[in-house]
């Protein structure tokens, strides 16, 4: 029972083939271009070889349709408190790629089910939290393997969720590092601002930590990182958009943003992308950290698109089957989304978002081997992931589904 249990836990077995793989689809769907029936898409080694009507080599595996793998940029795979630097509100020199835990079977869980690439992210405790990892996940269980960008994105959040637990010293002692600012949405603001301008004015410049802290926030200043907000509400997604405009910040992300749909001219005018959370049955979004609860209907992702708004769709590490990143595709497009946006925003978009287009993202020659093989239709009802390549190795076989 002990070997069972210990085998049972191994990641995937990764099948290479000796001469390549040949997938031919009823249709192809590159994303960057239009699809393809009676397709045909060539895998040499780690990269795609050809993608196209014909030709092909090695071994054969056939489905209904193919598509680039997919990329979640809120894939919330962390190990919670432990993925942040609780002594400090801005933690401007911490990655969370060293607090993620490679071994866990949750990557495993998103490679099965199609999500090849995602941006893992410190659990947003801080108002800046750090440095974001792009990353495959799957290979070995090593950063340096499966990294795509180290330091892709700089992490941050405005809400209740980085003022929670903060304490306000009054009349009494400190006891910890927990007695201190933020303790409410307005302080998290301050801190966010307090930390930009100094940056800005250099102020404790001298200090080699703090120059490297400042230099981290000139880079987003200038367009070089994009930030990445957590901005749930209303409120929060108003102070996002407008701590961008008042700082001058080039590229900004706001996840999680629930209610970002009731912002349309906002939105609009900023220039701001959008990770919209998961679509739950009931629309609504429980706050954890204060009593109260956020809604996103169901068309939430349509009128992001009507707007020109840049979006992307996540799972955020779904457990349950119906709610994966390509469940919440599907739903999308119940909501009105077509079916060529709702690829997109699972694949190739939020590649672009984050700077990884050039090896993921879409179905070109030179490109990673990251494929996904389906059953149907992608995203319909009734259509299921059967096979999935990861930089060219077999992680799912579509012969045994």
């Amino acid at each position: 029972m002990l070997i069972f249990l210990a085998v049972a836990a191994l990641p995937a077995v990764l099948t290479p083939a000796a001469d390549g793989w040949t997938i031919r689809a009823n249709v192809v769907y590159p994303v960057s271009g239009a699809p393809i029936e009676n397709g045909v898409v060539r895998v040499d080694e780690k990269k795609i070889a050809a993608v196209g009507k014909g030709g092909g080599g090695g071994e054969v595996l056939e489905c209904a349709a193919v598509t680039p793998g997919l990329i979640d940029l809120s894939v919330q795979i962390d190990t919670g408190h432990l993925s942040v630097e609780q002594s400090t509100e801005t933690a401007l020199r911490f990655s969370v790629g060293d607090a993620l835990d490679l071994f866990s079977h949750e990557w495993e869980r998103e490679l099965m089910s199609g999500v090849t690439t995602a941006l893992a992210s410190p659990a947003g405790y801080d108002v800046i939290g750090g440095f974001g990892v792009v990353l495959k996940t799957g290979g070995a269980p090593t950063l340096a393997a499966r990294a795509l960008r180290g330091e892709a994105v700089l992490c941050g959040a405005v809400g209740s969720q980085p003022s929670s637990g903060n304490n306000a010293p009054r009349f009494v002692e400190p006891q910890s590092f927990y007695y201190r600012r933020p303790t409410t949405r307005m302080g998290v603001e301050w801190v966010f601002r307090d930390a930009f301008y100094d940056a800005i004015q250099g102020e404790g410049g001298d200090d080699p930590a703090r120059a490297a802290e400042h230099q981290v926030l000139r880079r987003v200043l200038g367009g070089e990182l994009p930030l990445v907000i957590q901005a749930k509400a209303t409120q929060d997604v108003r102070t996002a958009i407008y701590l961008k405009e008042e700082f001058g910040i080039p590229r900004v992300i706001l996840d999680h943003a629930i209610e970002a749909w009731r912002e349309p001219q906002l939105l609009a005018r900023s220039g701001v992308a959008v990770v919209l959370p998961p679509f739950t049955p009931s629309g609504r979004h429980p706050d954890g950290f204060v009593n109260d609860s956020y809604f996103q209907p169901l068309d939430a992702a349509k009128r992001l698109h009507d707007l020109g708004v840049p979006f992307a769709l996540s799972g955020h590490n779904a457990r349950t089957v119906g709610a994966r990143l390509a469940d919440q595709a599907g739903l999308a497009q119940r909501g009105g989304l077509s079916f060529e946006a709702a690829l997109a925003a699972v694949t190739l978009v939020p590649a672009r978002l984050v700077g990884v287009e050039a090896r993921v993202g879409s179905l070109e020659v030179g490109k990673d081997a990251d494929l996904v093989l389906w059953s149907g239709k992608p995203f319909e009802p009734t259509s299921r992931v059967i096979g999935v390549l990861l930089e060219g190795e077999l992680v799912l076989d579509p012969r045994t589904r």
